[in-house]
């Protein structure tokens, strides 16, 4: 048994700032690629919803239902980025020639705050927080005139959000990470994460799922990204029938892999993944010809911890 003390030395903690804002671009049923949203100045949160509905029977309370949450907001700042006109209905008709009161189109963007406690100050963490399928609403802008004490115009976009599927959860379209919650053994899958998010030199930054989050932090990265190819280097006698089939030894986000034969034709087919997305399977349309040299060429391989493969091209040979 302990009695409770407060305001500990280094238990003091509290939340301030806001900055990193990216943003996603939704286009063709997917996010783009990530763009810096300089000029952020604040991002205020305002969900709605999640209230007690009360019905009463028998001249009492009976039972009370709460309400759907939904996260919604508004986004301040000085600037935005060009790719944000057209979540605000804004389209080029041509380069510095632009029509506003268009289609809104959705996006999804993140932004840090600081985590702050009276040991380390700022330096404490920080949250990392992801907005999914957010559409933002109209605004007023106010132009006045430069005076004696001039002042930057700054804008603030109100915007709503429709969730999206968790597996294990109810859906959200908010999601927090927090560095002081991550624990030590779990550093590399936390850098794993911001290099999804921000990019490398080598790879987009995009916005991962909550589902591809919880996979990552759910186990540790292999030392390096592999992968076992189904026939194998040079093999021979490969049934015409046959699938392709690449094992690798971590979770899979993105792939390039191309099936084609000597004479550079591709082989139409199908790929499939299995539940854990590390076994991709390719099932040719038609089956392969007999007597033939097929060539496999990887590339595009991107895992979840954000490691690329080395492109590699693999051939075999089919039997009778």
């Amino acid at each position: 048994m302990s009695k409770i003390v407060w305001d500990q030395v280094g238990e003091r903690f509290g939340e301030t700032g806001v900055d990193q804002g990216v943003l996603f671009p939704f286009k063709n049923n997917a996010y783009e690629k990530g763009v810096p949203w300089n000029g952020l100045t604040s991002v205020n949160e305002a969900p709605t919803g999640g209230e007690p509905n009360p019905f009463y029977a028998d001249n009492q309370k009976y039972i009370e239902i709460m309400s759907e949450e939904e996260f919604a907001g508004t986004i301040g700042c000085y600037m935005y980025p060009d790719e944000f006109k057209a979540a605000i209905g804004e389209v080029e008709l041509a380069p510095g020639v632009t029509v506003g009161q268009q289609t809104h189109e959705m996006f999804g963007f993140s932004y840090r705050t600081k985590i702050v406690n009276d040991t380390n100050g700022a330096d404490y963490g920080f949250k990392i927080h992801l907005v999914y399928n957010a559409l933002a609403g109209v605004t007023a802008r106010d132009h006045t005139t430069i005076n004696e004490s001039p002042e930057l115009e700054e804008l603030s976009f109100d915007f709503t959000s429709t969730k999206i599927p968790v597996t294990g959860g109810k859906p959200t379209s908010h999601l927090i990470i927090d560095s002081t919650k991550i624990a030590e053994n779990k550093v590399t899958q936390l850098q794993a994460f911001l290099d999804i998010l921000y990019g490398t030199e080598s790879v987009n930054p995009r916005l991962p799922s909550p589902d591809e989050i919880a996979d990552l932090f759910e186990g540790a990265a292999p030392a390096e990204l592999q992968v076992a190819i189904t026939p194998n280097d040079d093999a021979t006698e490969v049934g015409t029938d046959a699938n392709i089939i690449f094992t690798f030894n971590t979770k899979i986000v993105k792939e390039s892999i191309v099936v084609t034969s000597a004479e550079g034709q591709i082989i139409s087919g199908s790929k499939t993944w299995d539940s854990k997305g590390k076994i991709l399977t390719f099932n040719p349309e038609d089956n392969l010809s007999t007597n033939t040299v097929y060539i496999i060429t990887i590339s595009g391989i991107v895992d979840i911890y954000n490691r690329t493969l080395a492109p590699q091209v693999i051939n075999f040979m089919t039997g009778e």
